[in-house]
């Protein structure tokens, strides 16, 4: 994945609660999270840009107060899903 090296200020760092030892992944699945809050991306795809699973997404975002969009259309295609594959 290409990348980009951002300065910021130590402070905003430590106010934001990033490890400083890996300020780059906790500040990468920090801007996926408001990017996925802002319902910009889809929770795969921030988990995707946090390079994490979709569960420890899923619980990231549970750590920051941030609700799964989840809404009844979902439920009825996964229903969907897992009776088209006899689950």
């Amino acid at each position: 994945m290409d990348g980009v090296q951002v300065v910021l200020p130590a402070e905003l760092l430590v106010l934001a609660g990033v490890n400083l030892a890996d300020a780059s992944k906790d500040a990468t699945m920090l801007l996926a999270l408001e990017l996925y809050r802002e319902n910009k991306i889809s929770l795969g795809r921030a988990a995707e840009l946090s390079q994490t699973s979709v569960e420890a997404f899923m619980v990231f975002a549970g750590r920051h107060e941030v609700p799964v969009h989840y809404i009844l259309a979902d439920l009825d295609e996964d229903r969907d899903t897992l009776e088209r594959l006899s689950l």
